[in-house]
């Protein structure tokens, strides 16, 4: 019987790149040739729908399908086994925790479900030796992706993401997957992060404020990879924080794409309410997701649809003033008294 090619789907964040690592170092050489892709949600559906019609195995790191579609299309593949999907998001537990060919769990980022669970396989000596050895870099990437703040050398591997793309970043960790920055790295890495507060602060003088639901910032002010640093400054070190940050940019096909962070989970929540797959899709954590919204879109009616999920989830979660057993209660009360 052929053996079929793996496709090693990942995505482009500092979580995704160690993942397609793990990856790497467990299935190379004995798998080889292999497939690397590191993708963003808006293409992850193309890319497993082209894995599965050219007959490839599709192992699918830190990201989730977007189009109800897809999901049919690998219930009808999958035929038992091993897991094709190692995740982590709030929003992929919630819809879709029950698939057999998915591995969640969200208390740690997906590089470390991924890590953890090929470390209780039973694994060759050979192959547990070439893991052993990334246990480290993936211990950066779970600090980060979660916001743990106990490694700071996490925010500067995120920087060399932010400067060199992910594809940079992955091959050097499987030349070197030390999680130690060599001095070159360490000096470039921490000089990048202090160009990055400057951007910081002349972000925050154009961020436009709605009330106290959300800050939104435009396109061309923050880089690749500014994200996550800039909305915890937002949320963490101001005195009055909105209860979610929105980042939009323009990609180059023209579609937005819209970060968001939050608090309280709700920023998971908004994406949930408003995408649909179609025009606007996305995924993510409670407290960190991402929105796509078509060409078409101006940054205001970006900001009306989430101020407009915003105020649906608040009506949602909103106590009930008085229920039908309080009604009769009353009723009941009242024909006493009569």
């Amino acid at each position: 019987m052929k053996r079929p090619l793996i496709n090693i789907i990942s995505h482009t964040d500092l979580d995704g790149v160690v993942a397609a690592a793990v990856a790497w170092y467990a299935l190379y050489p004995e798998s080889a040739p292999l497939q690397i892709n590191l993708l963003g949600y808006g293409e992850i559906d193309n890319a497993i729908l082209e894995t599965l019609q050219s007959d490839r195995k599709p192992l699918i790191l830190d990201l989730f399908c977007q189009r109800r579609e897809t999901i049919d299309l690998i219930d009808s593949y999958f035929e038992g086994g091993c897991p094709i999907c190692f995740d982590h998001h709030e929003t992929t537990l919630q819809n879709w925790g029950n698939r057999p060919w998915l591995k969640i769990d969200t208390s740690c980022c997906a590089a470390k479900v991924y890590y953890s669970w090929l470390m209780s396989q039973g694994l060759p000596d050979s192959a547990r030796q070439r893991l052993i050895i990334l246990s480290d870099i993936v211990e950066v990437a779970n600090d980060r992706d979660l916001w743990l703040g106990q490694k700071p050398e996490s925010r500067l591997w995120q920087a060399l993401i932010t400067m060199c793309g992910p594809w940079s970043v992955f091959c050097r960790l499987v030349a070197n997957p030390s999680s130690s920055l060599s001095d070159g790295e360490y000096e470039a890495t921490t000089e990048f992060v202090h160009d990055q507060e400057a951007r910081f602060a002349e972000a925050l003088e154009k961020v436009k404020r709605y009330g106290d639901d959300l800050m939104a910032i435009g396109p061309e002010l923050l880089e690749f990879g500014d994200v996550s640093d800039f909305c915890g400054l937002i949320l963490d070190r101001t005195e009055n924080p909105p209860k979610v940050v929105a980042v939009a940019n323009k990609k180059v096909t023209g579609e937005w794409a819209v970060s968001l962070r939050s608090r309280s989970g709700l920023a998971g929540k908004i994406t949930g309410m408003l995408r649909d797959g179609r025009k606007v899709r996305g995924g993510g954590h409670g407290d960190a997701a991402a929105l796509y919204f078509p060409p078409h879109y101006s940054l205001e009616q970006i900001c009306d649809s989430i101020l407009s999920a915003i105020k649906l989830v608040s009506e949602q979660e909103s106590p009930i003033s008085m229920t039908l057993g309080d009604i009769l209660k009353d009723k009941l009360k009242k024909g006493k008294e009569s």
